[in-house]
């Protein structure tokens, strides 16, 4: 079990011995996510750990959104346990760059794309996303892009 996929589920098989709810069900939360994705389209399939990370990247966002929108109604309780489950996904996640890294590659991407105006940030975007490959959220990408095309 050396996938990602395997991990989650030691993890999980760890978290109910350990009789850890949050980590149970969200755990739980994400193996569903990720069967779901394996099971979506016209035939079955095992998903690489690139998938699997992909799946995961998706519901740590969603917790974040849920999180806000929860704190927005004054939910607090509700939002710390969307915050809670948002960072136990995040520990499956590869490390984010620094800030000066990351301009450091949007650099190198608006430069590999020919891009020099903001209305090429379609065109940067999509070369700085290879050079990030999941190493930092898109709003802060899109953010750097932007600044620097400005």
């Amino acid at each position: 079990m050396a996938t990602l996929q395997g991990r989650l589920r030691q993890d999980l098989t760890t978290a109910m011995r350990a009789r850890d709810g949050l980590a149970t069900a969200t755990l739980r939360m994400a193996l569903a996510a990720v069967q779901l994705e394996e099971v979506a389209g016209a035939a079955a399939r095992e998903l690489s750990d690139d998938e699997v990370l992909a799946v995961l990247r998706r519901e740590t966002k969603k917790r974040r959104e849920a999180a806000d929108a929860f704190a927005g109604a004054g939910r607090e309780e509700s939002a710390a346990r969307e915050r809670a489950e948002g960072e136990l996904l995040e520990t499956y996640l590869p490390a984010q760059v620094s800030d000066q890294e990351l301009a450091e590659r949007v650099r190198a991407g608006i430069a590999e794309s020919g891009a020099t105006s903001i209305r090429d940030m379609g065109r940067a975007m999509k070369a700085v996303q290879v050079l990030v490959a999941g190493q930092a959220d898109g709003a802060r990408v899109a953010a750097e892009v932007k600044r620097q095309l400005a």
